[in-house]
């Protein structure tokens, strides 16, 4: 049940997060909340999918470069699955993944 509620927060974050993105960044556009909610969950899973097939290395978490590129992508890349929730152009992506970059670098993925 814990493990449950971690994650409901870690997508409730996410979401408050994309929703602070779209209107702090140009190029970003969030449909409010729900459309938010559907967007986390969304990278969620393409991160899951990409981390699936090249490693955990390419993982946002690691810090790198080619983590913040694949940060980016993903985020690019979602607007496609869920075009009226989501629109980002190639520079809100690149703002996207550095912003939320920051802030996972300041709240540690484990306290959400």
């Amino acid at each position: 049940m814990n493990n449950l509620l971690g994650t409901v927060i870690r997508f409730v974050v996410s979401a408050l997060v994309l929703m602070l993105v779209g209107w702090l960044l140009p190029g970003i556009r969030v449909a409010g909340f729900t459309g938010a909610l559907a967007a986390a969950l969304v990278i969620a899973i393409l991160g899951f999918v990409v981390e699936a097939l090249l490693g955990k290395n390419i993982s946002p978490r690691s810090r790198g470069i080619v983590g913040f590129v694949t940060a980016a992508v993903v985020i690019y890349l979602a607007q496609f699955i869920i075009p009226n929730l989501l629109s980002v152009s190639i520079l809100g992506a690149i703002l996207a993944a550095l912003v939320i970059g920051l802030i996972d670098a300041f709240v540690p993925t484990e306290l959400r």
